[in-house]
């Protein structure tokens, strides 16, 4: 045997073939590191995508509104969001289920945001109720997790938030 093969024997020599238990160990550790630096901007990121989500089905509720006041004058608004919601495949729209909104929609939560009509005003013309105003509120389902901010838009289509993640709208959203 020559002094060469000798030697690898004698030092114990390992194979080329692999990693280390400690290699692992250290490639982990780094990529939870990583991770842990990269939650919290995720966190941040999704609460921005549903506050902007929110004020979009805001708006889309506020033009299902119009559409229903012009289709039902003679209900005005609806002030209910199941009114505006509907399947097409249960027949023809009606006041009760104008199928203008989309279900999720109508069903009043999207997105980590719940959805109401509140503040609804009334007048009653021919022994007929008819809404002539309103208000839709959008809220975090859990604040700090879904959403940081509360929303609010009235038949006038002004959107306004509330930075505590209620109903309270104040702030204008620019």
């Amino acid at each position: 045997m020559s002094t060469t093969i000798r030697r690898h024997r004698a030092h114990g020599s390992r194979k080329a073939n692999g990693f280390t238990l400690m290699e692992l160990l250290i490639v982990i550790s780094i990529m939870l590191i990583l991770m842990l630096l990269a939650i919290p901007n995720f966190s941040k990121m999704r609460m921005t995508g549903n506050e902007t989500s929110a004020i979009n089905s805001l708006q889309a509720i506020n033009k299902a509104q119009i559409l229903f006041q012009t289709t039902y004058p003679a209900n005005g608004y609806a002030c209910d969001l199941t009114a505006l919601g509907g399947d097409p495949k249960q027949g023809n729209p009606t006041p009760t289920s104008a199928q203008m909104l989309q279900n999720d929609l109508a069903s009043g939560t999207k997105s980590g945001y719940t959805f109401k009509i509140v503040n609804c005003s009334k007048v009653t013309v021919n022994n007929t109720d008819q809404i002539t105003g309103y208000e839709v509120t959008a809220v975090p389902q859990a604040v700090g997790k879904t959403g940081n901010r509360g929303f609010c838009i009235d038949q006038f289509n002004t959107i306004k938030s509330d930075p505590l993640g209620g109903t309270n709208c104040t702030q204008s959203i620019q």
